[in-house]
């Protein structure tokens, strides 16, 4: 160490205060530029994985993870004489809306390989699936709990008393959408068990098999055959055909049954997108085919493969077909509403096909850009580090990851004491005008939420108010638990 002989004169006060505050900055700035340089992706896998235990709904176990949340819905589906307790509320309400949680089971089945802590989020979601899949035959339940009475209230899971309607699809009142997500759900999730606990693998891939073939056979939109608003908060913009195609790719997977291939090949792979999400699977689909035409060779599937590598094209940064903005800070953008989902989603299938161009030594062009497997993880990577904190802002998007994150998340229960705080019940108005518009923090952090994001000039409110912004939902952290397992080494292949 090297020393100085000159002695200095003292600080005053003021003059310490400046230093003190400088450091501080310079301590911070590179914590910050560390952080954007390599992310601790292990840590924000773990705390992606733990958001799940907060939405939770039923009765919860006592290895609870998540001490502010206690049990909910325990009546749920008695409006149908069934059992319908358990699954996740999709985001920070308290409704269970079945199309968008099939979607994230099957992300998350998808995303995990061998991240064992994920196998108990993956459950939870399977089990309710099985229940709303089985309980009544030719029956399928889609959702529970009235979303417009539930939106017009501010309260904790454990404390709603609005209407638990439940929603259902059959024959007669179809929905190919639903279905055939809730069978791709179902098929993903027996792969994630069928070595771990075969017997419930089994029922699962069963349930799978049952519940396409009535996707295939009783053709239509849920949204345009069930009662109430379910279908009006998570309607099927893009129709059935994707699902149709996503659920297939899936049994096909599952089942290697041939038969699900010659369906797959007839729909065809015609429409071109530049997006995935719960709503539209084509992209999706196509990566999850492109799997066994690269890592195995069929040469089947090339169509499939080609539309992938088409959806790649579309989003790529220089590339000469792409669609896709980017703000100013390099962020995807691609909606004003929960703008994030789209994000990880494109990440989560990035990172994916970039996995199956490595194993089969595979490239392509998108017109005079040459592409390989780094070409996609480079771009998976900027997006990832961008939410969690390699941005404009220097924040992290996912609450309780990094030293800045989003204090005033758009989240009932999250908002809200805990019942074990505040023991009385907290009416559907009193929760709106003591916690909706307060203006301070959150009492309860819920750990691993991912918030719809910033706008497209890289600007967050942190407004409670704002969900288009400040929302979590499980299907955003569905698609992100796979790229950070990827990112953190989990993958060996």
């Amino acid at each position: 160490m090297m020393s100085c002989s000159r002695t200095m004169s003292p600080l005053s006060s003021s003059q310490a205060l400046v230093l003190i505050a400088a450091v501080l900055s310079v301590v911070s700035f590179s914590r910050h530029v560390l952080a954007a340089g390599q992310p601790d992706y292990a840590d924000a896998l773990a705390k992606s994985i733990l958001f799940f235990r907060g939405q939770r709904s039923g009765r919860l176990p006592p290895d609870q993870a998540v001490k502010w949340r206690s049990n909910s819905g325990l009546s749920d589906g008695s409006a149908a004489n069934v059992d319908l307790t358990g699954g996740y509320y999709d985001g920070g309400d308290n409704v269970k809306f079945g199309f968008p949680m099939a979607f994230t089971t099957t992300m998350l089945s998808w995303g995990i390989g061998r991240v064992h802590d994920a196998r108990a989020a993956v459950r939870w979601a399977a089990d309710y699936l099985l229940k709303a899949a089985t309980v009544t035959p030719g029956v399928l339940y889609v959702g529970v709990g009235d979303p417009d009475a539930d939106h017009r209230c501010w309260e904790r899971p454990e404390d709603m008393d609005t209407p638990r309607t439940v929603y259902s699809v059959s024959a007669s009142s179809p929905g190919s959408d639903v279905a055939a997500e809730t069978a791709a759900a179902l098929a993903a999730a027996a792969l994630v068990f069928k070595a771990a606990d075969p017997a419930y693998s089994r029922r699962l891939l069963a349930a799978a098999r049952d519940v396409m073939a009535f996707a295939v056979k009783h053709q239509g939109k849920y949204s345009d055959h069930i009662g109430g608003d379910v279908g009006a908060y998570y309607a099927s913009y893009s129709g059935y055909q994707d699902e149709l195609q996503w659920g297939s790719a899936w049994l096909l997977w599952a089942t290697k049954n041939t038969s699900y291939l010659d369906y797959l090949t007839s729909l065809g792979a015609n429409d071109g997108v530049d997006m995935f999400s719960w709503d539209n699977k084509l992209a999706g689909a196509r990566v999850l085919l492109s799997r066994r035409a690269l890592v195995n060779g069929d040469r089947r599937l090339d169509l499939f493969r080609r539309q992938a590598e088409d959806f790649v094209c579309r989003i790529l940064p220089g590339s000469p077909s792409s669609t896709t903005q980017y703000t100013p800070g390099g962020l995807m953008y691609k909606s004003g509403h929960a703008n994030l989902q789209y994000v990880t989603s494109a990440g989560f299938l990035l990172t994916t096909f970039a996995k199956y161009m490595a194993v089969s030594n595979h490239t392509f062009s998108c017109q005079s850009l040459p592409v390989t497997a780094k070409t996609l993880r480079a771009l998976a990577k900027k997006q990832v580090d961008y939410i969690l904190g390699a941005n404009p802002l220097g924040m992290s998007y996912m609450v309780g990851y990094g030293a800045r994150f989003p204090q005033r998340i758009h989240h009932r229960a999250a908002s809200m004491p805990s019942v074990a705080a505040h023991p009385a019940h907290i009416g559907c108005q009193e929760g709106f005008t003591n916690y909706f518009y307060a203006g301070g923090a959150n009492p309860n952090v819920h750990t691993g939420a991912v918030v719809g994001g910033p706008d497209q000039h890289d600007a967050f409110p942190d407004d409670r108010g704002d969900y288009d912004r400040s929302e979590p939902t499980t299907y955003t952290n569905g698609a992100l638990v796979g790229c950070l397992a990827y990112f953190a080494g989990s993958y060996k292949s």
